[in-house]
């Protein structure tokens, strides 16, 4: 699999909350997540309740889209991630991995009874003005990758 440039990662790391952009019958929504990030899958992670909205537009059309941003007024800091992926329920042996780094991160989930969902990443646009004004980083998911 090839994986994203090391300073779209170090990004991802550096956050913790994305906007996740549904639709359904052509009717977008948006959700905003705490999310972990899993290195090897390329994918965040994060917990919904199946009967939100959100939840509810992805059993239906699991192709989405997002960011997740750096809120800042100074041009020359901004920073933020565009993102779409495929989301759905991790198998057995994901689902420990997922639930573990989810748990390290925000260990006051394992309080909620709630679902963990994983959202493998197909393409990141980074724009990160400290290397220029406007510039982009693109990576884009193998054809052939699983």
């Amino acid at each position: 699999m090839n994986k994203p440039e090391k300073r779209i990662v170090e990004f991802i790391k550096e956050h913790h909350v994305l906007t996740l952009a549904t639709s359904k019958n052509n009717e977008p929504y948006c959700a905003n997540c705490f999310y972990a990030y899993l290195d090897d899958e390329n994918a965040f992670v994060f917990t919904s309740d199946t009967n939100t909205k959100h939840m509810q537009d992805v059993l239906e059309q699991p192709l989405v889209a997002g960011s997740v941003v750096l809120e800042t007024k100074t041009v020359g800091k901004i920073q933020g991630i565009q993102f779409t992926g495929l989301l759905s329920e991790p198998n057995d042996i994901l689902h420990k991995k997922a639930k573990k780094v989810y748990l390290k991160r925000f260990p006051y989930a394992a309080l909620m009874k709630t679902t963990l969902w994983i959202l493998e990443l197909n393409f990141i646009k980074m724009t990160d003005n400290r290397l220029g004004f406007g510039k982009k980083l693109i990576w884009k998911k193998d054809a052939g990758a699983q």
